[in-house]
């Protein structure tokens, strides 16, 4: 393989539904083709979920971002043109008609694949922004517009612990940094 080129992920929109039968597609016909050197991985982001059937917890793979598969690859020559030609294949995501396909920014990749970006982790570590007493206002999750007490920050975590007042009783809420702002 060439030394200049360089491997990117890239969104392939699929037909809903067939995510899975769509990656082994593209698998099996980019080896089929020889061009195995120019994608490295074809991914299905997918989440766990427990659902009850018939009084049993089952664990099941959902698709995350369904229609769509993640593709590592080094879209040169051929290759684009071997996955927009796959059975259940309708494209690149972000591309322009007739344009090249987009790959996708670092950030977006790693939080697709459930990694966080180590720099955003190691800004956080700095400061902890928030102190025991302080009042906060919640900006994310089911009691975003409530305002609260800061009663504990627990810095491992990244997580604090937020006296609410809910239909007048107060009740803690353990949250995270992201999900409240200081007033």
């Amino acid at each position: 393989m060439a030394a200049d080129s360089v491997m990117k992920w890239y969104v392939v929109r699929a037909i809903g539904g067939q995510e899975n039968k769509v990656k082994s597609y593209i698998e099996n016909e980019i080896s089929r083709v020889g061009l195995s050197d120019y994608v490295s991985q074809v991914i299905v982001p997918t989440e766990k979920v427990v659902q009850i059937r018939n009084g049993k917890k089952v664990n099941r793979e959902r698709v995350y971002f369904p229609g769509y598969i993640m593709v590592e690859a080094n879209l040169s020559g051929e290759v684009p043109h071997v996955i927009k030609a796959i059975t259940g294949v309708i494209g690149f995501l972000g591309e322009t008609k007739g344009g090249d396909p987009v790959p996708m920014r670092k950030s977006e990749v790693n939080r697709m694949l459930g990694k966080v970006d180590e720099l955003s982790v190691q800004d956080e570590n700095i400061a902890i922004p928030f102190n025991i007493g302080e009042t906060v206002k919640v900006v994310d999750g089911p009691f975003n517009g409530f305002d609260g007490t800061i009663e504990k920050v627990n810095e491992e975590k990244r997580k604090l612990e937020v006296m609410v007042k809910i239909f007048g009783r107060k009740t803690p809420l353990e949250l995270s940094y992201m999900q409240v702002e200081k007033i």
